[in-house]
Formats: structure tokens, sequence, C-alpha cells
């Protein structure tokens, strides 16, 4: 069976595809997708804007679709960027700006006081309509400074106590045990495979 996945970041497709690695789908991107229509992540919620992009392209493809949305929420900033983590430094934006931004809007914040959360949520859509929806987090805290050149987004700032680092230097194999979107995926695995196994 085939699976889309509603994104056009590679680096989260290859997060992705790893997690699903040994169950009986092909995983397709939108770049796999001719003319796939523009989702606007418009929701209030990450699961809002996963189910919105979930349904619109399962609707469009008539295939089994997964929509994501995660975000980094930091306590001190009342849970900013939020939804908007990707786009959190305005136009343009790049992952360096993003993380650049973070520093200066908690600059003379304490380390005990910078407690934030990686969140993500997934949905499961085929053309009769949402699956399930399933979400995971990690916690942790906004270091003083970038470290690491691992992962993604705000992966270089992300401090996770019990390492002793920043994503951006834990290696991916960890990383693909504790994080946000390792949690949702242990838990959408489960739901695709009883997916598979269903009648339809």
């Amino acid at each position: 069976m085939e699976l889309l996945v509603a994104t056009t970041n590679k680096k989260k497709l290859e997060e992705i595809r790893e997690f699903l690695k040994g169950l009986n789908v092909k995983v397709l991107s939108l770049a796999d997708c001719k003319n796939p229509p523009e989702v606007e992540e418009d929701g209030k919620t990450f699961s809002a804007n996963a189910i919105k992009k979930a349904v619109t392209l399962s609707m469009y493809t008539g295939k089994l679709t997964l929509g994501e949305d995660s975000g980094l929420q930091v306590k001190a900033l009342c849970n900013e960027p939020g939804i908007y983590s990707a786009r959190y430094s305005g136009a343009g934006a790049t992952d360096k700006k993003n993380n650049l931004k973070l520093l200066r809007a908690l600059k003379g914040t304490p380390f005990k006081a910078r407690q934030a959360r990686y969140r993500c949520c997934m949905a499961l859509a085929d053309k009769k309509g949402i699956v399930d929806v399933v979400s995971g987090s990690c916690r942790g805290f906004i270091a003083l400074r970038s470290s690491g050149t691992n992962g993604f987004g705000y992966d270089p700032l992300f401090f996770v106590p019990r390492y002793k680092k920043t994503f951006g230097k834990i290696s991916p194999e960890i990383k693909s045990k504790i994080s946000h979107r390792a949690c949702a995926f242990r838990k959408l695995r489960r739901v695709i495979e009883k997916y598979l196994a269903s009648p339809r």
C-alpha cells in the first residue's frame, strides 16, 4: 500500500521513512504528486493543521495520507513559537533566523526558566475521512547558545537534561527513540498496522 506523507521537508521525510521501516507501505511525498493542492496551515492547533493536511491530500489523491504538524513551545514565551515554529522569523524564515530570534526573545532569561517542549501531532486519513490522530512530546530547555549540527529546526538549542546535550549533539539513533516525533510515531505505527490488517 502507498502512504502519502503531506510534506516537502526532506529531513522530516527521512525521519518518517526510518520510523516506518518494516511496514508493508511505500512512502511517498508531495514531490511524487502531480500538482498537489497547497494546504494553508491556518489552524489554531498542531492537530488542526495535521488533520487539514491529511484530509485535503487524501481527498485529492485517493491515497492513505499522513498529515503532520509539529513545533516548539517555550513556557517563558507563553508557548510560542508553537504552530508558527517554522515561520517564526517571518517571510523567508530559515532555521538559523528562527533560532536567532528565539535566543533574542529569551535574552536575560536564566536557564532554569527556559523550559520548553517539542510537540508533534499526526493525522492519518483515507478517502473516507480521518482514520486516527495521535500526538507526542519531548521536554527540555532552551540552551543559552546553539550547539551541534545534527537534526534541523530548533535542535541546536533544544537541551535534554537526561543526556546533557542538545538535539543538535545527540546522535540520530538516540533522537529516534526520545523525540516528540518518535513518541507520536510509536502510536501511529500501531494505527497503520491495524489499518493494513482491517478489511476495506
